[in-house]
Order: C-alpha cells, then sequence, then structure tokens
C-alpha cells in the first residue's frame, strides 16, 4: 500500500520475496520437529540458523533496491544541472585540491581544467601534506604561481588528520566571501561548466547543504583491468545513488563535490578521527537537518586505480571507515531522531553487501573446519542436511543476479563489461570482509592514498603476494571440494550438495586471483591525457533576466552514456 509508486510487477516480486524470506525461516525453526536430528545436526543448525537469518536480511535489502529501481514509475528526487546565472548573482566557491606525493604533471593538468572553468568566483587552494620529497611538490607550487591571483599553494611538511587534516587547513585559509567548498581530487580533469550548472543550487534552498556529481574515469578503456574497474565504480552511480537519493541519504563521496561553507563549518568541519570523513560529513549534515542533492551528469573524470593492488587496498579504506561511522554515529541511527527513518534505513543497510561479505569470510572458515572433521574424523561429524544446504546456495545465486540485472537496465555498458565489473566486484570480497573486521574491532585506520599510476618495473612475485590469502583460502576450499567428492563419491546426494557449496565458497577467491592475472598480465597500453579543450563561452544571462532563471529541477532523462 506504500509503495504506490512501484509497477504492479514490482509490488509483487517484492511481496513475493518476502514471503518466502518468512517461508524458510520458518521451516528452518521447525525442522527439529520435523526430523530426527543428531547432536552434530544441532551444532549445524545452531551455527546455519543465525547465517541464514543474516542472509534473508542482506537479500530482502538487495531485493528492495532491485525492485525500486527496476519497477518504480518515476523517481521521486530527481535533480538536473541547473541553469548558470548572471556573475553577480554566482555563489563564490572555494575549491581546496588536497595532494600527497602525487605526480606532479596529473596534478598540472587538474590544474589546468580548473583555470578554464566558466566561472568568474571562485578560488582554487592547492594543499599539499606531508610530501617529503621536494621534486614532487615543488614543481606543483611552480605552475600554481603561473595561473594568476585565484591560484594558492601550500605546502605543510608535517600535517596530522590525513586528508581531512588538509582540508581542515584549507578552511583556514579559504576566502571570507566564499559560500560554497568544492572538493576535487588531484587526478580529476574537471569540465568547464561543473561550478555554473551545480553552484546554483544553493540559491535554489538555504537548506541544500551538498550538490554531488558522479565520480567518472577516463583512459581505462584500452586497459582490461581498467576498464574492469572503471565500470565496477559506475554501477554505484547509476543504482546505489539513485536508490539513497529517493531518501535524502546519499553517500557523500570526496570528489566532485560541493558542500554549504556555513553547514561544514557550523556541524565540525572534516572529521580527522575518521579515514572516510567526505561520507561521515554527509551523514552528520542529514542529522543536523540539511538535504543533500545527487545530480547525475559528469562534470569530471580522474583516473582508476593504477591496478589491482590499489583497488583492493582502496575498497579495505572504505569499509573500514564504513565501520568507523557505524561505531561512531550508531546512537544517530538506531534510535528516533534528526535523521529520517529512509536515512536511519540506508546507513544501516547500505553497506549491506559488505556485511554479506563477512558473513561469507565466517561461513567460509567454519565449513573448511567443518570439512577437516569430516574426512578426518567421519564417526564424529557428518554432513549437513541437504535441507540446510539448499537455502544457502539459493542465496548465492539469487544475490549473483541482481547486480547483472541491475547493470543491464541502468548502466550503459555490455554485457563483457558488466561480466568484468562483477569479476572485478567479487574479486574484492576478502579484502571487503578483512576491513569490516578490523574497522569493527580497531579505532584509527590509517589513509592510504590510492596510487593511479604505475611503477615501472614491478615484480609479479611482489604484485601476487599482495593476494597471499586469497590464494591460500582459495587453495583450501578447493582441497576441501575434492576430498569431499573423493572420500564420500559422487552418488551422495548431501555429499554433492556440501562440494557444490565449497565451490561456490571459492569463487570470490578464484576472482581475485583472475583480477590480479589481468592486472599484471593483461593490456597495459600507456596511458595518455589531453588536456581539456576549450569549450564555447556560455552565454553570461543579463541581471534583470537572471531573477527569473529555472534552477532546474525536472526530471532528467536517463543517465546519459559517456
Amino acid at each position: 500500500m506504500r509503495f504506490r509508486r512501484f509497477k504492479p510487477m514490482g509490488k509483487l516480486f517484492f511481496a513475493a520475496l518476502i514471503q518466502a524470506s518468512a517461508a524458510l525461516i520458518v521451516w528452518l525453526v521447525t525442522l527439529p520437529f520435523e526430523f530426527y536430528l543428531s547432536p552434530v545436526d544441532w551444532i549445524a543448525l545452531a551455527v546455519l540458523l543465525p547465517a541464514l537469518v543474516a542472509m534473508t536480511g542482506i537479500l530482502l535489502v538487495n531485493g528492495f533496491e532491485f525492485t525500486e529501481v527496476a519497477w518504480r514509475r518515476r523517481w521521486q528526487r530527481e535533480f538536473r544541472p541547473a541553469t548558470p546565472v548572471a556573475t553577480h548573482m554566482e555563489p563564490f566557491v572555494s575549491i581546496h585540491l588536497p595532494c600527497y606525493n602525487e605526480p606532479p604533471e596529473m596534478v598540472k593538468l587538474t590544474l589546468a581544467s580548473l583555470a578554464r572553468l566558466d566561472y568568474e568566483n571562485f578560488e582554487v587552494i592547492v594543499i599539499d601534506n606531508n610530501t617529503k620529497d621536494e621534486a614532487v611538490w615543488k614543481p606543483v607550487e611552480e605552475y600554481v604561481a603561473t595561473l594568476g591571483p585565484k591560484f594558492r599553494f601550500f605546502h605543510l611538511p608535517k600535517w596530522p588528520g590525513f586528508k581531512a587534516g588538509a582540508l581542515n587547513f584549507a578552511l583556514t585559509a579559504t576566502d571570507p566571501r566564499a559560500e560554497v567548498i568544492g572538493v576535487v581530487d588531484a587526478d580529476y580533469e574537471v569540465d568547464r561548466d561543473w561550478l555554473s550548472r551545480l553552484a546554483p543550487h544553493f540559491l535554489a534552498n538555504p537548506k541544500v547543504a551538498v550538490v554531488q556529481s558522479p565520480q567518472a574515469h577516463r583512459d581505462y578503456q584500452h586497459h582490461f583491468f581498467r576498464r574492469m574497474a572503471n565500470w565496477e565504480f559506475d554501477g554505484f552511480f547509476r543504482i546505489g545513488m539513485h536508490h539513497r537519493n529517493e531518501r535524502n541519504a546519499i553517500i557523500q563521496h570526496g570528489t566532485m563535490t560541493l558542500v554549504r561553507r556555513t553547514a561544514l563549518e557550523s556541524t565540525g568541519s572534516w572529521s580527522e578521527w575518521c579515514i572516510c570523513e567526505d561520507a561521515e560529513l554527509g551523514l552528520r549534515l542529514m542529522h543536523a537537518g540539511y538535504e543533500t542533492r545527487y545530480v547525475d551528469h559528469v562534470f569530471g573524470r580522474g583516473l582508476t586505480p593504477a591496478d589491482f593492488k590499489a583497488f583492493k587496498s582502496q575498497r579495505f579504506r572504505w569499509a573500514f571507515g564504513a565501520m568507523q561511522i557505524l561505531k561512531g554515529r550508531w546512537g544517530w541511527l538506531v534510535a528516533p531522531g534528526p535523521l529520517s527513518g529512509g536515512q536511519r534505513f540506508h546507513f544501516l543497510t547500505g553497506w549491506a553487501s559488505w556485511f554479506s561479505d563477512a558473513l561469507h569470510l565466517v561461513f567460509t572458515m567454519a565449513s573448511i573446519v567443518w570439512t577437516i572433521g569430516i574426512l578426518a574424523a567421519p564417526g564424529v561429524f557428518s554432513l549437513p542436511l541437504d535441507l540446510f544446504m539448499i537455502p544457502v546456495l539459493a542465496f548465492f545465486v539469487a544475490k549473483a543476479a541482481f547486480g547483472p540485472a541491475l547493470y543491464r537496465m541502468r548502466v550503459p555498458c555490455s554485457w563483457a563489461d558488466v561480466f568484468g565489473a562483477s569479476l572485478a566486484s567479487m574479486g574484492l570480497s576478502h579484502a571487503i570482509a578483512r576491513g569490516v573486521f578490523q574497522g569493527v574491532f580497531e579505532e584509527k585506520g590509517v589513509f592510504v592514498r590510492t596510487t593511479r599510476t604505475r611503477a615501472p618495473g614491478t615484480r609479479l612475485a611482489a604484485a601476487f603476494a599482495v593476494i597471499r590469502e586469497e590464494s591460500l583460502m582459495l587453495v583450501a576450499l578447493v582441497l576441501a571440494a575434492s576430498g569431499v567428492a573423493w572420500r564420500l563419491g559422487t552418488d551422495h546426494r548431501e555429499a554433492l550438495l556440501w562440494a557444490a557449496l565449497l565451490s561456490v565458497q571459492a569463487l570470490p577467491y578464484l576472482a581475485t586471483v583472475v583480477s590480479m592475472f589481468i592486472s599484471e598480465l593483461g593490456e597495459r597500453a600507456p596511458v595518455k591525457s589531453e588536456a581539456p579543450k576549450p569549450a564555447p563561452a556560455r552565454p553570461r544571462a543579463s541581471p534583470a533576466a537572471a531573477a527569473h532563471l529555472p534552477i532546474g529541477l525536472a526530471p532528467s532523462p536517463a543517465a546519459r552514456a559517456d
């Protein structure tokens, strides 16, 4: 009744998913009343039942996202680029560009694109923190000096707080006229109309605190792994961000973002205790009653992680930071307060897939131990009933089906790219699981910069040392599945199901190994970045007409396929 905006098929699908989940849980709970269970079966039930309940919850969360994206009649909250306003009406924007040990030529390219912005009222503050090699930061300082008075450079030899610390320093150096703070990563080529098409959103409503455009990438088309990484990233901005934007609950990410200065400073600036300071700020602004807007239009392109090692390190950091946010803001998320029910829902369940990866690691370790018991002490350990194993296999199949189906609906890429993105995403499972557990049990994380350029002469053995744990898990699962099939035979249904379950659990680890091979041995054509091409100057509105320009909040067309 509440989701009238869903098409009938969507409502039927989600109702059926709820019914199936409820039936499954009731069926598992009543198993002891229907079958004789041995003590070992009771142990298996005690372990599997909580895991299956958690899996069911994750499946329902993923199913709700699938239903809303696939069968909505329209997006309720959709924002498009605003109409540019006259110069005297432009909010003054202070763009902050944090750097740490970045290649000078890459940073210069970003600065060149900012110098071409078709906007009058802005400044750019470059903060290089903790870079020791003068040959790295000095050329950037010299280049900034050639760009005119709108550009300033600061080198901080020893500065705490990682990226958040650098951004907080930039706030102290910001022009007093600045109404909006923009943040751009050092590898981005920014379009000329970025500010002119997004900054006017702050004029529409004083409660708007964040206007976010998507991350996008360049120079990936002829690199197998970078192409996989690009499309893996793209799915979130075509799918997840729209899903969250419906309830004013987007994830603010730390590039191509604009933030109202008074909102940022009044709520405590950037949090240096969290290595995902951007997502934490977004949640904090929502808790303060502000509105966030997601404009699904690409206004700049950066570089993908240089290789699988950097890709994995970045996702570990995100998972660790997410757990820091959940621990630090738990009271906001579980108790009634300023956050709406929809906002609490998204920040509690939005990382459901990452919790699924953590659960997968626990389940896999338990499965390996149980298999060793079956093979070494068959009189003590026995195979779980097939009634336990079939729902687990069904969960893996359903979860695996949602992602590719949504990609074909929302992401403008081929089936080959869908497969590549799925492979890259699956290969991150172990890193995410580790990030979740370490984020839960450790207080402080270390912000590790994501490398965008590859050092020449990387040794293959050193690269594969990064995935040592995943490789060992893969070998253990393959040996466990083979041992079950060899010892118990292939005509034993429960043995086949258990071997199949072990094989399915091995897929993420296999994906890690394959992704690393693609990263290291695939096509690695040299990356060439071109300077931003000049765009035609936009016409300026007259002062008289500017007051009547629409801000541009009508529904936008589908995400452009670039």
